[in-house]
């Protein structure tokens, strides 16, 4: 059995590579079907504000299970679990390529997303240590983010071509995770022979919850990745709509594309906060968080492509450069006190309610007529607000 001191000496070890490559899939498959079921969903002519109801239902099992998901990543050898989380996914392609409610497919694949989430993060805890530490983050960023590019490019491109070889891919590219996730050294299980009973697991998460909350650095840590991930999927939504009425392009290409600028920003980004920013240091990613809301309001007016891939490219850098060390910086405290499982299984409920309060949000505004231009600069303007508020807020906090 490899142990975390083997597995630690090196970013490129096997268990490494491993988890890179089969994150790398997982994310593709994720991408490439999100935006293949909303081409399902405008082929069956559903209502433009239930698109972002799609990806509610999706966060809505992270809330859900995340009482749960914590101990699972903690009470098992993390790949495993790894491994049956995108055996769930894989179920939930399947149900949607052979033509079931693609909202139930989706909440199974969302179902999976949750368990798969604790164990990704935290097993990077377990493979490497320290400073190393945020340079293992940018290295699963950068998977994950080439694979959003990917993906999201190939679930839009293929979809224009034929849905039903879209969906057929990503069951594939699922089982393919499936695959790479054997690969990774069978590491000891962090926290085993924990209760089973969902009352007892439930109020040792909630437990997890206050310790974290209460504390200065893993609060700072929570509100930022909440703000950034709740923010970056509304912005995904924003570009299906935002796309036909600012270019007039009608295709489910375009938006795949311009979502991929954002991915070519973050690989940037992340690769810049791995090298810039330390855990003792982690503010100095607070102005990249500011910039962020200035640029979203600034690419809502824009009318022609060329800027607005531009101006897509820096958001991305500027998310890159702000998300990373908060994450770090939260496995980093969090293993030291509540398990890095139950660290991250914490940050999915908090990032998933703020994913699914902005896109209820969102739906809202779509479904009351609100210009899709006016709804880009208002939520630019306020998520500029928020973090600028969370700056200060975090440098009154004593040391």
């Amino acid at each position: 059995m490899a142990n975390g001191a083997e597995a630690g000496t090196s970013l490129w070890s096997r268990g490494m590579k491993a988890v890179i490559s089969a994150q790398f899939l997982s994310a593709f498959g994720d991408n490439a079907l999100l935006f293949a079921t909303l081409a399902v969903l405008k082929q069956q002519s559903y209502p433009e504000w239930s698109q972002p109801v799609l990806q509610m239902v999706f966060v809505g099992a992270y809330i859900l299970f995340a009482p749960f998901v914590g101990q699972v990543a903690d009470s098992f050898p993390k790949g495993r679990v790894m491994m049956g989380a995108n055996a769930l996914k894989l179920l939930g392609a399947a149900e949607i390529c052979f033509g079931y409610n693609p909202f139930i497919g989706y909440t199974l694949v969302g179902i999976g997303a949750a368990a798969y989430s604790p164990a990704k993060y935290g097993i990077l805890g377990e493979l490497t240590t320290g400073d190393k530490l945020v340079k293992a983050n940018g290295l699963m960023e950068s998977s994950t983010i080439a694979a959003i590019l990917l993906g999201s490019m190939a679930g839009g491109v293929l979809a224009d071509w034929s849905l039903l070889a879209a969906l057929g891919i990503c069951v594939l590219v699922y089982a393919g995770a499936v695959v790479a996730n054997l690969l990774i050294p069978r590491l000891a299980a962090a926290r085993p022979g924990q209760t089973w009973r969902p009352g007892a697991m439930a109020g040792s998460f909630f437990s997890a919850c206050r310790t974290l909350w209460r504390n200065g650095e893993t609060r700072f840590s929570l509100v930022g990745t909440s703000l950034f991930w709740g923010a970056g999927v509304t912005l995904r939504f924003l570009l299906v709509l935002w796309v036909p009425v600012a270019l007039g392009i009608t295709d489910n290409a375009t938006p795949t594309y311009l979502n991929a600028m954002v991915a070519v920003g973050i690989v940037a980004g992340a690769g810049l906060a791995a090298k810039l920013v330390t855990l003792e240091r982690v503010a100095r990613c607070m102005p990249a968080g500011i910039l962020i809301g200035v640029v979203v309001t600034l690419f809502s007016v824009q009318t022609g492509l060329l800027p607005s891939y531009l101006l897509l490219v820096i958001i991305g850098m500027l998310g890159g450069f702000f998300v990373v060390p908060l994450n770090a910086l939260l496995q980093e405290r969090g293993k030291r006190s509540v398990g890095a499982g139950n660290a991250i299984a914490v940050q999915n409920l908090g990032e998933n309610a703020a994913m699914l309060l902005m896109l209820g949000l969102y739906s809202l505004a779509v479904k009351m007529a609100i210009p899709v231009v006016g709804i880009g600069m208002g939520f630019g303007v306020l998520f500029a607000l928020a973090i600028a508020w969370l700056w200060i807020w975090q440098r009154r906090q004593p040391r």
